[in-house]
């Protein structure tokens, strides 16, 4: 248990959380909208500080990620706890437990990351702003000894956080759901335009991908589509944008994404975008890597198989074109 960072302390013992835009206002032993910030007799508390429930070594591609360090291993750690409520969370038994989960120093998990043969460490599983003070102690320990910081992340976060967390984040996964302000308040109880400023803020900063996970009938019209695109391509037309199938799970039945609609998305999207990939889905060209100038394959994925095969550092190995790659 540790004292929580962006909070004001109110009358009567109550506490005002301003880490992400629920803006929660908490009464004594109540928890904030997330369920891990607890005020405890007027002070806020993050309850996962040094808790963890997941440790896995994923191949980097699994965030995704596909343009930093490709072909990599990472650790990937998370805990419980999340700011949205989305009906369709792959992750909801995670992040809905009251398990403790594990005790675990920021100094062990920088050490594991080295000792296992990673890149860094990925914050992921559940929500890591969440999880912002372990998340914070741990970047800045991992960066000291000379590895990566990688967050997967809804993006639902106020400016002050965000900004004090990015000089030790080197990537960002940033998932947008939908460009439908009603479909963030209806399907997961959040808002859309504090993602999109993350996105902005994180482009300049950090290399950033952005995913869409495409539910049919509720963000995957044509309109929808075109403006994600629009908005991707204005963060630079280089952004790999993600496109991924959904499938039932928690509270959402509806049937699974096509093909077919995915591979309309994917094209909308090639029209104004130099890298887009298709994902949960086992489609070989969907997750290919080719540069923009000359079409020489830079990178052939097979599910987590991956083969680097025409990078010269960032650039193409075929026509010296400059790419927007981190290796």
């Amino acid at each position: 248990m540790k004292e929580a960072a962006f909070y004001e302390k109110l009358e009567n013992d109550r506490v005002a959380c301003h880490l992400c835009p629920q803006e929660c206002r908490i009464n004594p032993d109540k928890k904030g909208f997330c369920r891990v910030r607890t005020n405890r007799e007027g002070t806020l508390y993050s309850d996962v500080y040094e808790r963890i429930l997941a440790t896995n070594l994923d191949p980097i591609e699994k965030k995704p990620l596909y343009h930093f360090h490709p072909g990599s291993s990472i650790l990937s750690i998370g805990t419980r706890g999340c700011n949205q409520r989305c009906e369709f969370c792959q992750n909801w038994e995670m992040i809905e437990t009251d398990s403790p989960g594990t005790y675990m120093t920021s100094d062990e998990v920088a050490e594991m990351a080295g000792r296992r043969g990673s890149i860094g460490v990925a914050y992921t599983y559940n929500e890591p702003f969440m999880w912002y003070e372990f998340v914070r102690e741990c970047a800045a320990k991992v960066r000291e000894r000379g590895f990566k910081n990688v967050m997967v992340t809804n993006g639902s976060v106020n400016p002050e956080p965000l900004a004090e967390l990015l000089p030790f984040i080197d990537a960002m996964n940033i998932d947008v759901k939908s460009m439908d302000p009603e479909f963030y308040r209806k399907i997961c109880k959040s808002k859309l335009e504090p993602v999109l400023e993350t996105c902005r803020t994180a482009a300049g900063r950090c290399h950033i991908e952005i995913t869409n996970l495409i539910i049919p009938t509720l963000n995957d019209s044509d309109e929808l589509i075109g403006e994600l695109v629009d908005f991707v391509a204005g963060l630079g037309k280089g952004t790999p944008l993600h496109f991924s199938a959904y499938y039932p799970c928690y509270k959402m039945t509806i049937e699974p994404t096509p093909l077919a609609t995915l591979r309309r998305a994917y094209d909308v999207a090639k029209e104004k975008l130099d890298f887009v990939y298709m994902g949960n889905v086992r489609d070989q060209d969907g997750g290919t890597s080719c540069c923009p100038s000359c079409g020489d394959v830079l990178v052939e994925r097979d599910g987590y198989m991956t083969r680097v095969r025409g990078l010269d550092g960032s650039r193409c190995s075929e026509c010296g074109n400059d790419l927007p790659f981190v290796v």
